[in-house]
């Protein structure tokens, strides 16, 4: 019997994990013309169904926390370098952030800036419980195998794991592995996407569609730390969009995610909350909120919302769902990270197509809160805009009234 012969030229796999693409739509093309305006955005792209900035420049000018005309050309710095601006007189930036920078993870702690991977394969970074390492995803090429038609046809995959890393840098180490390799001809990869660590650091909460591909979406998923078990929560979803960034509440006793939808061409993402104690879910807000990420009491969370121009950066009651504060209007912010001192608000922001970290000085309390002032938090730095930032601050640098309640056994 004569065997076929493997495709010469090998394809990569068209996979859309939201199905927020026409059916037939290259996505290599899709992700291609996105590339020429800021590499990597796809989670809000595929999330909102829109891209959160105006190509060109846009009619709500540069907006809060920002300088310059958005649609002018500006050149990010080296691979190798961010530029952190000194901090203004008075204005204390506790802890730690983690970002993406050309598929690199960096952190930023007292105004300096610090590359902790090299590669430039990682992704999606999250801070451990207690900040002394990080959680990214980190992709390789494979070749693998997938029946099209009856017909088993070879492709390059692009296989993601998930990693963990000392924050202070050293090798990293994978905890998942997505390539999907059973007996016989199919070899084939699942999705692994903004992986977040439960409060008692037990469980990883990801969208993801392993264990097995063929048989899910990317919905939300969670990983058992000390047994590799993954747990399919069985969340209602639209078929095939699925679920994307999950949030834990500081007490563990809540997970925030994003149920994709679509209102014809559109998305049309919504967020709900999972009980764990009692495996129920509600949903938070209409259409058009996704990023959850949760103040360190519990009450509020931060929240990109879409409209019309774009994305920015909005707080919310976390009972009600009511949008109780508009950080920006700029309409290019997007994926915010509250800070554990309960006061700031980090998030990303593009200008000139160059994508920088700013950050919200909140004054006053919730849920009356002003923003006193906006302050560059890099600059011209070109970070990833798929990847949200993160920010640890240790227990004995917070404030008593804002530390965070002890995660329960339920969280888990």
């Amino acid at each position: 019997m004569t065997r076929a012969p493997r495709q010469v030229r090998k394809q990569r796999p068209v996979r859309d994990p939201y199905g927020l693409l026409p059916a037939g739509t290259p996505i290599a093309a899709v992700l291609a013309v996105a590339g020429l305006l800021m590499v990597g955005l796809v989670t809000v792209v595929v999330g909102s169904g829109q891209l959160p900035f105006n190509v060109g420049g846009g009619p709500a000018g540069p907006g809060p926390g920002g300088s310059g005309d958005p649609g002018v050309a500006r050149t990010p710095t080296p691979s190798n370098e961010v530029v952190v601006p000194t901090e203004p007189p008075g204005l204390d930036i506790p802890g730690t952030l983690v970002y993406a920078k050309d598929g690199n993870i960096w952190v930023q702690t007292d105004g300096k800036a610090t590359q902790v991977t090299t590669g430039g394969n990682d992704s999606m970074p999250s801070f451990s419980e207690d900040g002394s390492a990080i959680y990214f995803v980190r992709t390789r090429s494979a070749d693998g195998a997938w029946s099209v038609d009856g017909e088993m046809k070879d492709y390059v995959l692009d296989v993601p794991a998930l990693m963990r890393v000392p924050v202070d840098g050293g090798k990293p180490v994978r905890i998942l592995d997505g390539l999907v390799d059973p007996p016989g001809r199919l070899k084939w990869m699942g999705f692994i996407r903004e992986p977040v660590v439960s409060p008692d650091g037990n469980t990883i909460a990801m969208a993801s569609d392993l264990p097995d591909p063929t048989k899910s979406d990317v919905t939300l998923k969670l990983l058992n730390l000390r047994t590799q078990k993954i747990t399919d929560l069985g969340l209602d979803q639209v078929p095939p969009l699925g679920h994307q960034d999950p949030a834990w509440r500081p007490d563990g006793q809540r997970l925030a995610y994003v149920r994709d939808d679509r209102d014809g061409a559109k998305g049309a993402p919504r967020i709900y909350l999972y009980t764990p104690a009692t495996k129920k879910t509600r949903a938070l807000t209409g259409a058009g909120y996704l990023q959850p990420a949760w103040s360190p009491d519990g009450k509020y969370i931060a929240a990109t919302r879409t409209s019309a121009i774009g994305t920015d950066v909005v707080i919310l009651d976390a009972t009600s769902g009511t949008e109780l504060v508009r950080l920006t209007n700029d309409g290019r912010s997007w994926a915010p990270t509250w800070s554990p001192a309960g006061n700031q608000i980090a998030y990303l922001r593009v200008a000139g197509q160059v994508v920088d970290l700013q950050m919200a000085q909140l004054d006053g309390n919730g849920p009356a809160w002003t923003v006193k002032e906006t302050v560059g938090l890099t600059d011209s730095a070109g970070l990833d805009g798929v990847s949200r930032p993160d920010w640890y601050v240790a227990p004995a640098d917070l404030p008593a009234a804002t530390e965070p309640a002890q995660a329960s056994p339920s969280g888990s």
